[in-house]
């Protein structure tokens, strides 16, 4: 313990050292008055000065410790659900001081400062295990040392939900501690799997709509490389011979046959609603007519708008389908298996228009009068 001691205020000391270059030249007069005063005092003066300098020092450290003990938030960890599953991904290399940041910053631990004390003091530095930990907000650092040492490790779940970007996918895995956000949005911006996951002008992310929503189990091994691979296998598996085989009836691509799904995903808040919108979409599609899907813009958003107004429909985008006819550049969300089989089995109707209300429940007509109506009743 002695030693870990010596070792802590080394560490310690290193941060003084800073300070002593920072006022060096000032500190340096300071040091020469002192020394011609040390010269002049008698044996007891000198006994007397030392020892008021080791209690100015021990009162200092003691501070700096109970500072340390008693650091962290009390407010912020009011807040926090002690159930909420968050995750650690313990990488080889990174030292105390590294995870203590990352406990802090997804909020398991409330001072990543007294973590590092705690680790050091105790020897924990060498002696903590790699892998993926589940750990939860407001938990004791001790304890949390306790399982990376016991090298607790355990798989990660996490879910996606229908209709999330690949902004919304990295944010969801990035807030768990699962991988780093900026590091999964910049390889998925160019990651094409398989054949159908086409390259066209204009996009953000190549495998947008590609990774398949759903609930995932890994292994503690795992990194941004593999969740791409878990989650597109899971879309390429999920569409069946059956399904690739009636696309290539309907004269639809995958890619194109996802781009619509997502249209649709978005635009259909219920179930009954999915046919009925794959059949507007595939109907204007066929005579040349714009989407006129909100849904486009919305994806070019951070903070989608529930109204679009007249200004956003004039946006030069190849996501404006109020300008543009056709599909626009990809899909804009990761369609689930609903919306997928409903553009590939469409209700049967002559609707060309819909409009949601505010619960979202569409209302359709077949032509642009019945519409306009129906948008001012239910808007």
């Amino acid at each position: 313990m002695k030693q870990k001691l010596l070792e802590v205020l080394a560490e310690l000391g290193k941060g003084f050292s800073t300070l002593g270059r920072e006022f060096g030249p000032w500190a340096s007069k300071g040091r020469q008055a002192a020394e011609g005063v040390w010269k002049k005092a008698d044996a007891r003066q000198r006994k007397i000065a030392v020892g008021i300098i080791a209690a100015v020092f021990l009162v200092c450290l003691v501070s700096m410790v109970a500072a340390i003990a008693g650091s962290g938030n009390p407010q912020r960890a009011a807040q926090l659900d002690p159930d909420e599953k968050i995750y650690l991904h313990v990488k080889q290399g990174m030292t105390s001081g590294e995870i203590g940041t990352e406990l802090e910053k997804h909020g398991v631990i409330e001072s990543h400062t007294k973590f590092w004390f705690i680790a050091k003091i105790n020897g924990y530095d060498n002696q903590i295990k790699t892998g993926m930990y589940e750990l939860h907000p407001g938990m004791d650092p001790r304890d949390v040392l306790q399982k990376l040492v016991a090298g607790e490790t355990t798989r990660i779940k996490f879910t996606i939900p229908e209709g999330f970007r690949i902004r919304d996918i990295a944010k969801r895995l990035g807030d768990a501690g699962i991988v780093d956000e900026k590091e999964f949005l910049k390889k998925a911006e160019n990651y094409r799997p398989y054949d159908y996951v086409e390259k066209h002008d204009g996009t953000f992310y190549a495998c947008e709509g590609f990774l398949f929503p759903d609930t995932y189990v890994l292994r503690s091994d795992y990194d941004v490389d593999s969740i791409l691979k878990e989650m597109s296998s899971d879309f390429d598996q999920r569409l069946t011979p059956k399904l690739r085989a009636r696309a290539k009836q309907m004269n639809l691509s995958i890619y194109e046959l996802v781009t619509l799904a997502s249209l649709v995903e978005k635009e259909a808040k219920f179930e009954e609603d999915r046919p009925k919108v794959a059949q507007v979409f595939l109907k204007r599609l066929k005579i040349g007519m714009p989407l006129q899907s909100d849904t486009t813009f919305q994806y070019l958003r951070d903070d989608p708008k529930e109204d679009l107004s007249l200004a956003d429909t004039k946006v030069d985008s190849p996501y404006n389908t109020y300008q543009n006819k056709g599909l626009p550049p990809g899909p804009i969300a990761s369609p689930g298996m609903a919306a997928i089989e409903a553009v590939l089995y469409p209700a049967d109707t002559d609707y060309l228009y819909f409009v949601a209300d505010r619960d979202g429940h569409n209302h359709y007509s077949t032509n642009y009068a019945d519409h306009e109506a129906i948008v001012e009743e239910v808007r």
